[in-house]
């Protein structure tokens, strides 16, 4: 048998790849071919995020917020209160002193109604003082000193429950610190003391005429028969 030359071409190929195990030139896929593993995807690690994160409440205080207030007040009842008003606004570290009722059971008392002696109401001064200049005790000490606190609804001539000695306190920090001042005042004092110490109820100030009553009024009976003498026994300014 006689084969050309392209003949023999094509025959040597076909035996080459019946040993190899390839296919063919023009030889339909699959026939006599290996078949090849299936070429398998890169595996790629699930994304994992990251867990939201709780605020946490922040320590720093709020814009506004409230400072601890720098004055304080406490009511002081010594008698008319002509008198321990001129004192005390002449003491250092006193920021305001304003005459007023408190303790009694009417509301809105007028002075004639205070002086009858029928509203239970004592004549006081509201002290606002800043206790970093004058503290609390200190205070105190100048109340002790400006009037008889042994005398029970008494201070001199003026006599009635209007006039008793008494310290109305916003606290009950300042009832006991009240309470100390008393029992360190007391050898100082023949007598026991008598001051009536409570908590504050509500202060009723007094009418226009009786604030600042001395500073307005230096040559009037009262301030020269009483609050004079008393301003100059206590080293202050008549």
């Amino acid at each position: 048998m006689h084969l050309s030359l392209p003949a023999l071409g094509l025959l040597f190929l076909a035996l080459l790849a019946a040993c190899n195990g390839t296919e063919t030139p023009g030889t339909p896929a699959g026939t006599g071919a290996s078949t090849a593993p299936a070429a398998v995807a890169p595996t790629t690690p699930p994304t994992t995020e990251p867990a939201a994160m709780t605020p946490t409440p922040s320590t720093t205080p709020s814009e506004g917020a409230a400072e601890p207030p720098r004055f304080a007040t406490i009511t002081l009842g010594a008698g008319c209160f002509w008198c321990i008003e001129a004192v005390l606004e002449q003491v250092e570290g006193v920021i305001d002193v304003e005459s007023g009722y408190m303790g009694g059971d009417v509301p809105n008392p007028t002075y004639e109604q205070v002086c009858s002696g029928t509203t239970n109401h004592a004549e006081v001064v509201k002290v606002v003082f800043d206790p970093k200049v004058l503290p609390l005790e200190n205070l105190l000490d100048w109340f002790w000193r400006a009037h008889d606190p042994t005398t029970l609804n008494r201070q001199g001539a003026d006599i009635g429950t209007q006039y008793r000695s008494a310290v109305f306190c916003e606290s009950n920090e300042q009832v006991e610190a009240v309470q100390r001042s008393r029992d360190a005042a007391q050898p100082a004092f023949r007598n026991p003391i008598v001051t009536q110490i409570a908590r504050a109820s509500t202060f009723y100030p007094a009418e226009t005429y009786h604030q600042d009553y001395y500073r307005n009024n230096p040559n009037q009976g009262y301030c020269r028969a009483v609050i004079a003498p008393k301003l100059d026994k206590l080293k202050l300014k008549k």
